[in-house]
């Protein structure tokens, strides 16, 4: 559990939960570049700005202490034997992740491989990144360790970190790790956006989106890195979007994940929720104040930025803005949805992006990376 101070040195708790390999991007971790990381930062009128924030204070999140998860990923597994489509197979009885996306839309065969035969060992780079990546988070998020028995009470604590986030924004103007879930293209996704923060000197009250990404080498992304990140955010500011605008199905929620809506929380979670001001017996009673929650929030600015940091020595390479685009968003997941529903075979990466291969972990298996090496010889 985590605690928030507010101004007058009142202590609120608020929820942690951990985050899933699932939430790390492999396919940036492979190019040695970009993790998406949360790092404050206060606006400029007008625009968005890297000037460093000072946190107010502190929200507790909750992270589960269970020594497994309630379910495990059939992904972690060496080989798959359930027949179906990669989603039936892969991700049946959770969401798909924002990750699951851009990993997807960077090279479909390779997060084919993933699914088949597990992830690669995760680099230098990717361990730096992860370190970067909770320095940030300390800054304003306090993990508190807390027991999961069900899988109802680890969606509690999803909605659980997400009201106190949110309160967080409205009252102090920032928040980090902020779990979000919503159906996208007839489809569950899931995700957690790095930072929110509420715009200064603007007459908008839409909190911007803002995704931190170290590099390890001071060079720029490529197209084909700003293309992924740029889906990424817009996956994010959809489903945020969408969660404001009160169209979270609450049944359908309930229906598609086998969730009871009646399972009696524990007393360590209902003693948090009553530390944050409500009363919460059952998991459909945290549903209920999840929906409250958002009711209260604005939409996302249109502008969306994306921070490019050097993990040596935190220096930022380049800050690139941009506004959501709901075409190129629409097209995308479709083509990234196809490939999961199983409508057709996993595709390559086009010629002019091979260069991609050369990051791969699975070239010795890809029939693509084979064949161009034995065309070279």
């Amino acid at each position: 559990m985590n605690t928030s101070r507010t101004t007058n040195g009142e202590q609120i708790p608020i929820l942690v939960e951990i985050i899933s390999e699932e939430e790390m991007a492999f396919l940036e971790a492979a190019l040695s570049s970009a993790h998406p990381r949360f790092s404050p930062h206060r606006s400029r009128p007008n625009s968005l700005s890297s000037q460093p924030y000072t946190p107010k204070s502190h929200a507790r999140t909750l992270r589960s202490s269970s020594p497994t998860p309630p379910q495990p990923d059939i992904e972690d597994s060496t080989a798959a034997t359930v027949s179906g489509s990669p989603l039936l197979r892969f991700r049946s009885r959770r969401a798909l992740a924002v990750t699951d996306i851009t990993a997807t839309e960077w090279c479909e065969k390779q997060m084919e491989f993933v699914l088949l035969h597990g992830r690669p060992k995760r680099t230098e780079a990717m361990v730096a990144g992860s370190v970067r990546h909770a320095e940030l988070e300390e800054e304003v998020v306090e993990k508190v360790e807390i027991q999961i028995k069900s899988i109802e009470e680890s969606w509690a604590l999803k909605f659980m970190n997400f009201i106190v986030g949110a309160n967080q924004l409205l009252f102090e103007g920032l928040t980090r790790e902020l779990p979000v879930i919503g159906v996208v293209e007839d489809t569950w996704m899931i995700g957690i956006i790095d930072e929110l923060q509420m715009p200064v000197g603007e007459i908008s009250l839409n909190p911007c989106l803002i995704d931190t990404k170290t590099r390890y080498r001071a060079t720029l992304p490529s197209e084909a890195q700003k293309r992924n990140a740029r889906l990424q955010l817009m996956c994010y500011k959809y489903l945020w979007d969408t969660l404001v605008a009160n169209n979270f199905p609450t049944e359908h929620f309930f229906n598609h994940f086998g969730l009871n809506p009646q399972y009696p929380l524990s007393e360590d979670i209902r003693l948090y929720t009553s530390s944050l001001g409500f009363e919460a017996k059952t998991f459909e009673e945290v549903v209920f104040y999840f929906r409250n929650t958002c009711r209260l929030l604005s939409p996302c600015h249109e502008r969306l930025l994306l921070r490019y940091e050097l993990q040596s020595d935190r220096s930022i390479l380049e800050e690139y803005e941009f506004s959501f685009d709901a075409g190129w968003f629409k097209n995308e997941i479709q083509q990234c949805l196809k490939f999961w529903r199983g409508e057709r075979e996993a595709s390559y990466v086009s010629k002019t992006e091979q260069w991609k291969c050369q990051f791969c972990k699975f070239t010795a298996m890809c029939p693509r990376a084979l064949a161009s090496n034995n065309n070279a010889e």
